[in-house]
């Protein structure tokens, strides 16, 4: 788990809203430390330390100990949130729509990262090997594959949506389907020759899942190809839960927006150098990924009759 700092009395950084010290006061007798709970497609070590900076800021500038700690798998993390074992926490969006499917309203978004063009979403990408003869989805059938999680967006929700919209059935088209565990182990087995496509994460030419696995020497580069895209996702959000107490939640809100310009460093940390910063988030802004989630569990129920 990521160090936090020791209690601190004082807020730092100019940049936060004003709050007077009995509203301060009020809410912090009531926590001893803040949760702070993630999903991650990268392996725990690596996700923790880019989270180390993000845990030290919010622990001095909110005044109590903030821990982050990534849970087991989405659904845990999702979890965790919905039974006060966390107060805040970072889902992909088919994760949000999980939670909301089983939490409602005491969960909502915040915000989202941008990319460095100031874009706010990204793509569910289908990816082989360079040196595999697959040059398009046709060429697939008949092959293996490999889901992310099963609350994942651009491992399993948005390419099982719409690869269905466009005619595909996985189930059928492909010879075995499994779930990896995470996207980075969907392109470790698929450059192992465990599967012969994987569906994982695609931002823009400069950023991916296998690029961030290149960056990090976990994969050698130029190993993947993509065949098949899908339309654009929204990013995933920073949530928070709604009973927790109006000024924990207001300063945490604007410690939150304010931290790309107040902590450049942290920031630049979390996500490793390649967001220009954040935008503010809504329920609505996720209503198509729920509607996709939930598409997704009526055929699970129509299989199991």
């Amino acid at each position: 788990m990521i160090p936090v700092l020791r209690r601190r009395a004082v807020l730092a950084g100019a940049a936060l809203a004003p709050f007077t010290a009995v509203a301060q006061a009020d809410w912090r007798g009531g926590f001893r430390e803040l949760r702070f709970a993630m999903i991650s497609s990268e392996n725990e070590r690596d996700v923790l330390v880019r989270f180390e900076p993000f845990s030290r800021h919010f622990t001095e500038a909110l005044g109590v100990p903030f821990r982050v700690f990534r849970a087991t798998d989405y659904a845990a993390t999702v979890e965790a949130l919905r039974a006060d074992q966390a107060e805040f926490g970072y889902l992909g969006p088919a994760a949000y729509a999980l939670a909301r499917r089983v939490a409602g309203e005491k969960i909502v978004p915040v915000a989202s990262g941008t990319d460095l063009q100031g874009g706010a979403g990204y793509h569910s990408v289908i990816i082989v090997r360079t040196d595999a003869p697959y040059r398009s989805l046709a060429d697939l059938r008949g092959r293996s594959f490999a889901w992310a999680d099963p609350n994942s967006a651009s491992g399993y929700a948005a390419p099982m949506f719409y690869l269905r919209r466009e005619g595909v059935d996985p189930g059928a088209f492909f010879s075995r389907t499994s779930f990896s565990g995470n996207h980075e182990q969907s392109v470790i087995g698929l450059l192992n020759g465990s599967y012969d496509a994987v569906a994982t994460w695609w931002t823009n030419e400069q950023r991916s899942n296998p690029q961030r696995m290149e960056e990090k020497g976990m994969i050698p580069p130029g190993q993947w190809r993509v065949v098949w895209k899908s339309p654009l996702i929204p990013n995933s959000p920073f949530v928070m839960r709604t009973n927790l107490p109006q000024g924990l939640k207001d300063l945490y809100v604007e410690t939150l927006m304010a931290l790309p310009e107040a902590n450049p460093e942290a920031w630049n940390a979390l996500t490793s150098g390649q967001s220009r910063g954040l935008v503010r988030r809504t329920h609505e802004d996720y209503l198509d990924m729920i509607a996709i989630t939930e598409e997704l569990d009526r055929l699970r129920r129509q299989r199991r009759t």
